[in-house]
């Protein structure tokens, strides 16, 4: 029965990093295309509004994509808040199972602080990225 445990809780491992790289490739790549949509609208936005002086659609479409930008990196980072402690919870699982096995020289504990450290290392990336595609299209905005 601990074999099966084991591979259950392995399985549980793989399936969790495959989320997590989904998260991770989908939040670094969707906002680099919206930094490349925003600051695009939001020069448009610009030209426009010097000429009118009133709100545009591009102005309009510009906002939609910042809210849709911070929900997007939102649900991404909560993703990977939730894949972190998943992961925690499943790797605490194999240690214990590997001390009553008397075998737990062989898996260091302090793979469990590493893997910890890079899901705040992937949760940073995906800040910063959205940040960015929302600071910088604000920046063009304002400055141009």
């Amino acid at each position: 029965m601990l074999h099966e445990i084991h591979d259950h809780i392995n399985q549980e491992i793989r399936i969790n990093t495959r989320t997590d790289t989904i998260f991770v490739v989908t939040g670094i790549v969707f906002n680099f295309i919206m930094l490349a949509v925003s600051s695009g609208l939001a020069g448009a936005a610009a030209g426009e509004l010097g000429r009118t002086g009133a709100g545009t659609t591009s102005a309009i479409v510009l906002a939609i994509n910042f809210v849709i930008s911070i929900v997007v990196n939102g649900i991404a980072i909560s993703g990977l808040l939730t894949g972190r402690a998943t992961r925690k919870m499943l790797s605490q699982g194999l240690l214990k199972i590997y001390e009553d096995a008397e075998v737990s020289q062989y898996y260091h504990p302090a793979l469990v602080t590493n893997y910890m450290r890079r899901y705040s290392m992937f949760v940073a990336i995906i800040g910063i990225l959205g940040f960015a595609s929302v600071l910088i299209p604000l920046v063009v905005l304002l400055t141009s």
